[in-house]
């Protein structure tokens, strides 16, 4: 059984943007990688403040969820691949995560979640006896 968060979103080079009746909504991307103590996901979300950030976890479900308010009202950009709205991410955490020890941080635009490994997944080391 694998210990990597899953998500039903694709791969892309651009943040999926959604339009909807409230206004625009996009899921950022997110990074995952793992060691023999944790996983850890990186999620970019340039703007976003602490504020404007809630992360979750209801069993199964971590979600990240938040809102990135726009840089200029006032100009129309000939391109533009920076999510501004709400945005919302959901990974399905399983069993191999200690649930109770999730922690998450935000610098720099970049959300860090940790997920420690319940200790029973860890990788040990087993001793052998000899006679």
């Amino acid at each position: 059984m694998s210990s990597t968060p899953s998500t039903n979103r694709t791969s892309n080079d651009v943040a999926t943007v959604e339009r909807t009746l409230g206004g625009t909504t996009y899921s950022p991307r997110f990074d995952i990688w793992e060691n023999e103590d944790e996983m850890i996901l990186y999620g970019d979300l340039p703007g976003v403040t602490p504020e404007n950030l809630d992360v979750r976890f209801e069993k199964p479900v971590l979600t990240i969820h938040g809102k990135v308010n726009p840089r200029h009202n006032d100009i129309k950009f000939l391109h533009g691949e920076y999510g501004i709205g709400d945005f919302h991410g959901t990974f399905t955490i399983g069993e191999a995560i200690d649930t109770e020890r999730i922690s998450a941080e935000l610098k720099n635009g970049v959300v860090t979640v940790h997920l420690p490994k319940n200790e029973k997944v860890k990788p040990r080391r087993i001793e052998v006896k000899c006679c």
